[in-house]
């Protein structure tokens, strides 16, 4: 049971730790956005699950369909709201800050034939009856197997760092793969990782299907958990997720896996 931190001898920090919660999960404010933008990124964020591959113009054309008068600049606004981008390589996309260093793609070629040979994260939209939170990820490549995962209000880096401070203290991987975000091109990310000896990849520009098997999970999260449900606050959302993750790991067969379960495979 949560117990607010004014009443209780133990810190947030510590009631985290004990739940097996990311801090950033409990610090939410209701994103402000109009109702009626809502309700388009509702519809962008299903046309792009079905199609990633669309751009500004397509999905314009997609609401335009439904019936709603927009624009590409206003559809351009949301999708950057909700942190979406079309998977076909184009400039200027996901761009890291100023000074971040950005990390070549070593995936290419690669043989992925053992668990904690390579790692991966990424970030997407999740949408609640009143606003949105974002959702993070860290998932081994050869096994499917989601290693950890957290959730947030802003898009800011803190709680990505935290979730994979937390994911090495439990192992690590050979190579670690992100796009080119300034999440996960911020020295206090990278840090973390080649402190471990871990070699950092980074998708080329524009090119989400360097990251094929991350975008897989979310297209899996959000057409059987999230579509499904309408979840009004943070702490539905997490409660949701939680038990979507561990079905994921524990029970859900993968035909890629000859039908064993991502846990199976990692935890063998």
């Amino acid at each position: 049971m949560w117990i607010e931190p004014e009443h209780s001898v133990l810190s947030l920090r510590r009631q985290c730790e004990l739940l097996g919660v990311n801090r950033s999960s409990w610090y939410y404010q209701p994103v402000k956005e109009d109702p009626y933008n809502l309700l388009l990124m509702r519809e962008l964020d299903e046309q792009y699950t079905k199609t990633p591959f669309y751009g500004v113009r397509r999905l314009t054309t997609h609401l335009r369909k439904l019936g709603h008068e927009v624009n590409p600049k206003r559809v351009r606004r949301l999708l950057r709201t909700m942190g979406l981008e079309a998977v076909y390589p184009k400039p200027k996309l996901s761009q890291p800050n100023a000074g971040h260093k950005v990390f070549p793609y070593l995936l290419s070629g690669v043989e992925i034939d053992r668990c904690d040979q390579v790692w991966s994260t990424d970030i997407t939209y999740i949408r609640l009856e009143k606003g949105f939170v974002y959702l993070m990820a860290i998932m081994d490549w050869y096994s499917r197997y989601v290693l950890n995962w957290a959730i947030s209000t802003t898009l800011e880096a803190d709680f990505c760092i935290e979730a994979l401070s937390e994911t090495l203290k439990q192992g690590h991987c050979e190579i670690f793969n992100t796009d080119q975000g300034s999440q996960f091109t911020t020295h206090r990310f990278t840090d973390l990782l080649l402190n471990k000896k871990i070699q950092v990849s980074m998708d080329g520009r524009g090119r989400a299907l360097d990251n094929v098997f991350v975008e897989r999970l979310w297209r899996s999260v959000k057409q059987e958990k999230v579509y499904l449900h309408d979840f009004r606050t943070v702490r539905e959302a997490y409660r949701e997720l939680k038990d979507y993750f561990e079905f994921y790991n524990q029970e859900r067969p993968h035909q890629s896996l000859d039908y064993r379960t991502p846990a199976e495979v990692y935890l063998a």
